[in-house]
């Protein structure tokens, strides 16, 4: 009788410390996965999904993202860019399909780069040889500091724009469907 006492015991103690450990909050990833996209109308789309890293009181632009060099524009996987319809993106044609997005910041100006290589992890670049284009963004400053690397669209015309918003920047580039 004893040993059974004993035995149900420890199986509560087993059962309560599991349910704790199961209860325990969980760290929130530093760089959390976020989306956008831009419903260009007729079922035709255009799809981000990155991982968005947060500044916690870092210099972003010329510091931690240095000036002049490819950025993989966000963190985590390789930052992708999907659309089912012909676009144009500020003035040059991309074919409907999966891209990766990378990034030329500079003080007054920025490139987007889109590669026709997916699927990379981290900070690879592939080069140029997989760019499918380099299309120049428009500069800004933001209202104020932004936290979050944040991509989002703004529906206008026949597509959107295309922001790239973090610290106190943000790169444009129009999106029509050809």
């Amino acid at each position: 009788m004893q040993k059974r006492f004993v035995v149900l015991g420890i199986s509560c103690l087993v059962v309560a410390v599991a349910v704790a450990a199961a209860m325990r909050p969980q760290n929130p990833p530093a760089s959390p996965p976020a989306k956008a996209s831009c419903d260009l109308g007729a079922g035709k789309s255009i799809t981000v999904d990155y991982s968005s890293p947060r500044a916690k009181g870092r210099k972003i632009y010329d510091g931690l993202v240095p000036y002049g060099k490819v950025w993989r524009a966000g963190a985590n996987a390789a930052t992708t860019f999907v659309t089912t319809a012909d676009l144009k993106v500020g003035g040059t044609d991309v074919p409907a399909g999966n891209y990766t997005l990378f990034a030329i910041p500079e003080a007054d100006k920025w490139t987007l780069v889109i590669s026709k290589k997916t699927g990379e992890w981290g900070t690879a670049y592939p080069g140029p040889s997989e760019d499918l284009a380099r299309i120049p963004m428009k500069v800004s400053a933001t209202s104020g500091p932004v936290e979050n690397f944040t991509i989002a669209f703004d529906k206008g015309g026949s597509g959107c724009v295309l922001h790239l918003d973090w610290e106190n920047t943000r790169a444009s580039v129009d999106v029509a469907k050809k």
